[in-house]
């Protein structure tokens, strides 16, 4: 009954029955996480909401909208304090989610909120499923499905990057491009309509080549759209860059030089380090996953294969891959190992700058290599900026005025609604089939732009989208 998620949350991806969800009555859940803190926050919503928490307020707030102290007791029973606190009232349908809201901001810890939460469940609430006080905002229409994913995106946000997107989301950017696909394909379906049950009026049929026309431009919005995903998933999930080369060469000095602490074992010792080791650095435009990895030689004892071959899995799955080496000689022959076992663009680094001379950085360092220290920090930003453009180079050109696909129930809708325009195309360009059902594949492609933006109230989906919230949100 805390802000924290709930402990075994349904996935999406699993067949699993959503948990039944009761619309009218009056809810109430501590809406802060659990544990030691100064303040907590305790909701309730519906339309007996004020009806209920007058039963444990004493005064009651004398206007709406404004925090006013109160003694909060036990049901009916006001010599029996459970805290001091303030108590809020926001009367529908000027609230959150469109329903009475009251909101007591009460001392923090484990037993105040449960204690207050409890007595609103015994003066008649009901303990609120997850994500429920939003899914009533999404059903009142005071926000449509993807502005509420974008508010659980923004309480997960772990990095600049994700924090970006979830605040676009809120914005209504990526609502309002779905609502002008969505009301494209409408106008697709309009064109149709009026050649199948029109045909005779004085202008004769539509050309078949004005509905076509139309239909592969929906197709090209939506690509657009879709375009943004693996750009959307570096920004949530992070980059991945691996730190790869023979052993000794630098690798765990220049992770923990890049990050600003000691975070891995250094050692002269060769192959010390017999696993990977992951570190997120916050970075622009997405986050890094460094990761440090075993050195790449033959004739390594057992315990040291098994870290290789963990260093050959994370290079297959890499974004961007530093070559590390001390010299530049070792450079190329770390160049030619690494590039046996990926094929993401590699960014050569000689490590230990500080004990090679400028000159000899200029006349012989390869072309997109770069010269770092660990010791004092040179080249670490020149190293930065050249994995950001590697990783960069892998996503093409983006269009920034067009919003990112967060989400997998985005992109699965986008999919489907994109393959079910693309069937409609290539049937209609050859005729295959007649258009009545032709135009079945345009309804499914509208379908599925509905269920994504929430225009049509699907049990099943809000189930599972809600039941990823957080408790009280």
């Amino acid at each position: 009954m805390s802000g924290r998620k709930p402990s075994n949350p349904r996935s999406p991806s699993r067949d699993v029955a959503p948990a039944p969800r009761v619309r009218g009555d009056t809810i109430a859940a501590v809406s802060t996480a659990s544990g030691q803190g100064a303040l907590a926050v305790i909701r309730t919503s519906g339309p007996r909401a004020e009806e209920i928490c007058r039963r444990i307020v004493t005064p009651w707030p004398s206007a709406p909208r404004l925090a006013t102290r109160c003694r909060i007791h036990a049901v009916d029973d006001a010599s029996l304090l459970l805290d001091d606190g303030l108590v809020t009232v926001f009367p529908a349908p000027h609230s959150f989610n469109g329903e009475t809201i009251v909101e007591f901001s009460t001392h923090g810890g484990g037993f105040v909120p449960a204690a207050v939460l409890a007595a609103l469940i015994e003066a008649g609430a009901r303990a609120a499923l997850p994500g429920e006080f939003t899914e009533r905002a999404v059903l009142n229409g005071k926000l449509d499905l993807i502005r509420a994913e974008a508010i659980a995106d923004l309480i997960d946000a772990r990095s600049r990057s994700a924090h970006r997107m979830a605040v676009h989301q809120l914005s209504g950017a990526l609502s309002r491009r779905l609502e002008e696909l969505r009301n494209a394909a409408i106008d697709v379906e309009a064109l149709l309509a009026f050649d199948i049950d029109f045909p005779e009026e004085d202008d004769g049929r539509l050309p078949r080549e004005q509905i076509a026309q139309s239909a592969e431009a929906l197709v090209v919005r939506l690509d657009g759209l879709l375009a943004t995903i693996p750009a959307a998933i570096l920004a949530r999930e992070g980059a991945i860059v691996v730190l790869a080369g023979a052993p000794n060469a630098g690798k765990s000095s220049l992770l923990n030089a890049l990050i600003g602490e000691s975070r891995v074992i250094v050692s002269d010792i060769p192959g010390t380090t017999r696993d990977a080791v992951e570190v997120v650095l916050e970075h622009h435009p997405w986050p890094l996953r460094l990761i440090d990895t075993a050195g790449l030689r033959d004739g390594a004892e057992a315990v040291e294969r098994l870290g290789i071959e963990v260093s050959m899995r994370y290079l297959a799955s890499a974004h961007a891959v530093i070559a590390c080496a001390d010299s530049v000689e070792g450079l190329s022959a770390a160049r030619a190992l690494i590039a046996v076992h990926t094929t993401a663009p590699v960014i050569g680094a000689v490590t230990k700058s500080d004990l090679v001379t400028k000159r000899e950085q200029i006349e012989r360092m390869p072309t997109g290599a770069v010269a770092v220290s660990a010791i004092d920090g040179g080249g670490l930003e020149a190293l930065l900026a050249g994995v950001t453009a590697a990783v960069a180079s892998t996503l093409g050109p983006q269009d920034a005025d067009v919003p990112p696909v967060t989400r997998a129930r985005h992109r699965a809708a986008l999919h489907e609604a994109r393959d079910e325009l693309m069937t409609f195309c290539i049937v209609w360009r050859d005729q295959k089939l007649p258009a009545p059902v032709a135009a079945v594949h345009v309804r499914a492609a509208i379908h599925a732009l509905d269920e994504l933006i929430g225009s049509v109230d699907v049990e099943d989906v809000f189930a599972r989208v809600f039941s990823t919230f957080c408790v009280g949100k």
